[in-house]
């Protein structure tokens, strides 16, 4: 019976139990629930190394599709221009006067420096207000240059527009307004305008604690109608010897430009006309014209219309890639040829991570691609141009973009190929 009763025992502990048991988690599942990645295992139980990085960097020149503009409308041939665009009136210059000036009512965005609080401190002097340079702190001020072009013959009480710009470190002069501010001319001594009111930007800045955005410049603004002109500029027309010169604007200047002019004034006012050099045109004025009508009679000049010269002038700006040229310039038949060397160079270090609980260290391991392309390209006949068509028409089958192609007009004009005045900005 005492046998029996054991063996019954044992059995009875053998059999499975009736509820179920607890589930043990998995380590993968308590490691998703609690937000940490999962340790990856390997076949015998382990833990496996991180997996290495695999991606690169990559670099490279793309060219866009070349863009053929259509032929604009308008005069294919020469055309005529006033002479009063092409010369000024000896006499007859705007003048630029200038002065320092300080802009109050600026919302925190003034000068730093000590020279706005000096500025601020001399003006409330004229008020009558006595402080120190220690009781003064405001950001709301700022040191601005005051600028101002006068027309000729302008006169006193007349309204002209006024430009004001930042000295120091203003960061913004929106909202701001200058105090009255006199301007003079280089010396300081003569005061011919002053200037003051609201300063008008046309921008504005908005700066969050991520992000800002800015449109247009802060630092610089215009006063519209804010001078007031407080003495004329003493000009003349005619000289003391009876003469009105007109002389050409800088990038007018030419001897056959010159003569046109005076071909064109001696038609109409025949031998008084005469070609000093090859930037000015005296004119004689006829003695029974009063000097009332002197006015008018350098109208009658400056309306009169003539063909301007053709300039060989190529203007080239490799900054922006632009390419102007003239109706004179000319080409003259040779080869060209024009390989691109490009160079890419591609950084991509890899970082090397041990296994949990080894004893390695992090390493990073350099890995650089370097790609050197160059265009097998064969010598190009250009043929000769002596048309603005046909200059474009010759440099369009080049088939270049166009900075590259500031290089090779620079170039042609090296080896007596290409027949103008390269201006480089």
């Amino acid at each position: 019976m005492l046998i029996a009763a054991t063996i019954a025992l044992a059995a009875s502990l053998a059999l499975p139990q009736t509820t179920a048991p607890l589930q043990t988690p998995r380590p993968q599942q308590q490691q998703q629930s609690s937000g940490v990645p999962p340790l990856l295992l390997d076949s015998t139980g382990g833990v496996q190394a991180p997996q290495q990085p695999t991606g690169g960097s990559t670099s490279g020149v793309v060219r866009g599709p070349r863009f053929v503009a259509e032929p604009a409308s308008g005069a294919n041939g020469r055309i005529t221009v006033r002479i009063g665009d092409l010369a000024m009136v000896r006499g007859q210059e705007e003048n630029t006067i200038q002065g320092i000036g300080l802009v109050t009512g600026l919302a925190a965005t003034g000068d730093s420096s000590t020279a706005a609080r000096k500025a601020l401190l001399n003006m409330l002097k004229t008020q009558n207000i006595n402080l120190t340079l220690q009781e003064i702190n405001s950001s709301n001020i700022a040191v601005v240059l005051v600028q101002a072009s006068l027309p000729p013959s302008i006169k006193p009480g007349a309204k002209i527009d006024v430009r004001v710009s930042s000295i120091y470190d203003c960061e913004s002069l929106v909202g701001g307004t200058l105090v009255q501010t006199e301007l003079s001319d280089m010396t300081g001594e003569a005061i011919y305008a002053t200037a003051s009111g609201p300063i008008s930007t046309g921008a504005f800045s908005a700066t969050g604690e991520g992000a800002s955005a800015v449109r247009n410049h802060l630092t610089v603004g215009t006063i519209p109608n804010g001078g007031k002109v407080q003495r004329e500029v003493s000009t003349r027309i005619v000289s003391d010897h009876g003469y009105i010169y007109l002389d050409l604007l800088a990038l007018k200047g030419s001897f056959e430009n010159v003569v046109r002019i005076t071909d064109s004034i001696n038609a109409l006012y025949p031998q008084f006309a005469t070609s000093a050099d090859a930037m000015t045109v005296a004119v004689r004025v006829p003695n029974d014209i009063p000097s009332t009508e002197h006015v008018a009679f350098v109208s009658s000049i400056l309306e009169r219309e003539i063909t301007p010269a053709a300039f060989a002038r190529v203007v080239l700006n490799e900054r922006t890639g632009v390419i102007v040229m003239g109706e004179g310039v000319r080409i003259t038949r040779g080869a060209i040829t024009k390989g691109n060397l490009t160079v890419t160079i591609s950084e991509t270090p890899e970082v090397s991570q041990p296994g949990p609980f080894s004893n390695g260290t992090t390493e990073t391991l350099p890995r650089t691609n370097v790609l050197v392309e160059e265009e097998d390209r064969a010598l190009t006949i250009v043929n000769g141009a002596v048309t603005l068509q046909e200059v474009v028409e010759v440099l369009n089958v080049l088939g270049v973009t166009p900075r590259d192609m500031i290089q090779i007009l620079q170039s042609m004009a090296q080896s007596g190929m290409l027949h103008a005045q390269i201006i480089v900005m």
